[in-house]
């Protein structure tokens, strides 16, 4: 039976528990994750003895002072302590959030940049479901809103929607359609096996399910339209809500209607145990071994496929080419 439930900090010398500790493989097993967090030092500075197996095993890492905290609470205006208990046993000051030219991202007019590092559009089509990734345990689908002026011959489009398949389960986090944009507005939602549910903005800032076999956590990285989703063992995501301005409208002639902003996600990926036969528009690029077809040193290089990876709906794993072979969560969300 899976528990949901809220993380509470309890000021005792250790109040974090790894997936390791509980029996399960941790989400990066002999990495980031593997440890348990200790009471930070007087400054502030968050420290934490590591669990990974090899060198870094049972040692102490302290984030330095220039990003003293795992999670701070002003996240567009300080960078976070990242912690690596692998063989690196090193901890380093990063963003937290979607570094668009960086491998597995996906934003903008969807671009992408793929694991081997080639920047790519894939324009899809408005109102279409696409397979960003599809392999044996792991489907992610991606919903593409959209207009198309006077005189055009395609779709400028956009993802408002992610799903995310795995096991039995179904995650969903998308962007509210909204007619004007206000920053102080939070317009994410996430839907967790075809129910919404509510991630904190207080505490640790997270909901959380503990399942049989995995954890699955969506925490905010800042008040508003920013979180981190997290698969343990299959994915993590960086996503943040935005819109597109009247200045980008104009400069790129979308020709938006004046009720419509065209909120969508801005998304960076990280995979974790992929097959070698990977598939999905994104998916494909992590092959060993794959060579791009894209016509490179051009302004838009175009990947196609739009016959491949299409998709009956947000929810189905089936395409030309999909390989998922778990079962479509239960619950179907409409935007």
């Amino acid at each position: 039976m899976s528990r949901v439930f809220v993380t509470i900090i309890v000021l005792v010398s250790v109040f974090t528990v790894s997936a390791t500790e509980k029996g399960k493989k941790g989400a990066y097993d002999a990495a980031s994750t593997n440890y348990k967090v200790l009471y930070p030092l007087g400054s502030g500075q968050e420290r934490v003895q590591c669990l990974a197996r090899g060198s870094c095993n049972q040692k102490i890492l302290t984030c330095p002072k220039e990003c003293p905290e795992r999670k701070p609470k002003m996240n567009k205006k300080e960078k976070a302590c990242f912690i690596d208990c692998s063989s690196k046993c090193e901890v380093t000051c990063k963003w937290r959030k979607a570094n668009c030219n960086g491998y597995g991202s996906l934003c903008y007019d969807p671009r992408f940049v793929g694991g081997d590092g080639v920047m790519f559009y894939f324009h899809g089509n408005k109102d279409g479901n696409f397979a960003i990734v599809s392999d044996k345990n792991l489907q992610i689908n991606a919903h593409f809103i959209g207009t198309r002026p006077a005189g055009r011959t395609r779709d400028f489009t956009w993802v408002q929607a992610f799903s995310v398949m795995f096991d039995n389960h179904n995650l969903v986090i998308a962007a509210k359609k909204v007619s004007s944009w206000d920053d102080s507005v939070d317009s994410l939602v996430v839907r967790w096996n075809g129910e919404e549910v509510e991630v904190p903005t207080g505490g640790e800032a997270e909901w959380r399910i503990d399942l049989e076999e995995r954890e699955v956590v969506v925490e905010r990285t800042d008040e508003r339209n920013n979180v981190r989703v997290t698969v343990s063992g299959i994915v993590q995501m960086d996503i943040q809500v935005r819109p597109i301005g009247k200045e980008e409208d104009r400069v790129h002639n979308y020709q938006l209607p004046k009720d419509d902003v065209f909120a969508h996600l801005e998304t960076q990926f990280k995979f974790f145990n992929l097959s070698d036969l990977v598939e999905g528009v994104l998916g494909k690029t992590y092959r060993p071994g794959y060579v791009s077809p894209v016509k490179t040193g051009v302004p838009m290089p175009l990947m196609g496929g739009e016959d491949k990876y299409q998709t009956p709906s947000l929810f189905s794993p089936l395409c030309n080419v999909c390989r998922f072979q778990g079962k479509p969560g239960p619950g179907v969300a409409k935007y």
